[in-house]
Order: structure tokens, then sequence, then C-alpha cells
């Protein structure tokens, strides 16, 4: 892989919360800081797509990220997502011809310390490198099938369906 075409959707990876308002927002696409900080042996792209919770995305979300990664010329795309609908992405994504995708996310934002974004990225990007063609989720040091996994939300992890 000599290019990595990353579609951001939002979600806890990329969430900012604020102490006096109790609230989040969800910000600027964490990847792109996190890899150029690692420096990887590759170019890559980001394109921010949406900035939603995943328990916000419709249908029509999910279209759009279907049709931004169609159009995209590299093979190789990693798409960061919310945990909650990850899963329903991943299923609506598997009509997409010619390419291996990834989603991966995180349980904490990117910003806190001790963050599982920096691993849950690790993994996708050689997941990616290595997969067939289709689609794949990279959680908590695994690569699933997205017709096998489910969240756990009581237990805050990603297990087989």
């Amino acid at each position: 892989m000599n290019h990595l075409t990353i579609v951001t959707t939002g979600g806890t990876i990329d969430k900012i919360y604020f102490d006096d308002k109790s609230t989040f927002q969800i910000g600027a696409p964490q990847i792109g800081e996190i890899l150029g900080a690692i420096g990887v042996g590759f170019t890559f792209d980001v394109i921010p797509v949406l900035r939603k919770d995943s328990l916000h995305l419709t249908d029509e979300d999910r279209e759009l990220v279907r049709r931004t990664i169609e159009a995209q010329p590299s093979r190789h795309v990693l798409v960061t997502h919310g945990t909650d609908t990850m899963v329903d992405t991943a299923r609506v994504l598997r009509t997409v011809p010619g390419k291996v995708i990834v989603l991966t996310g995180a349980l904490n934002p990117a910003r806190f310390q001790g963050s599982d974004a920096v691993f849950n990225i690790g993994c996708a990007v050689g997941a990616v490198q290595v997969l067939g063609e289709g689609v794949h989720i990279a959680m908590n040091g695994r690569i699933w099938d997205p017709l096998r996994v489910r969240k756990n939300s009581a237990a805050n992890r990603f297990e087989a369906a």
C-alpha cells in the first residue's frame, strides 16, 4: 500500500468534552494528526464526510459514506466511525466493490489520556494493508467480520455475535 484514504464520520474518537457544559461536540478528525506524529511510511488523505455521533447517523448518511468511498481512486480505505452503529455502516459498505475497507473508532476520545484510539488506528492501518477485498472492523485488538460482531455496550467492547 502506497496510499491510504481515510474517511471520517465523527464519533467518540473525535469528541471534545466541555467541563463547564457537561456536553460534547464532534471536533476535527484526529487521525491525520495521529498518523503524522507517528511518521507512517505511506501517504494518506483525510476526507471528513460527517461530524456526528453514530447514534445520529441516518440511512442517507451511510449512503453518503458509501458513495464517497466508491468515488476514491485508492483501493485501501480506513473509516473512523462511532462505535454504537459501526456494524450497521460496515454492513452497508459491503456493497462497495474492489476496495479493502476497515472501520475503526474509539471507546474513549482520542484527546483523552489512555484512549484506545491510537491502538485501534494502528490495528486498522495494519489490517487494511494485509486483508483482502471487503469490509472489516478493527476494534479491541481484533479484526471482525461485520456479519459476525456486535458491540456489547454493557461491557464496552466488541464481541462475536
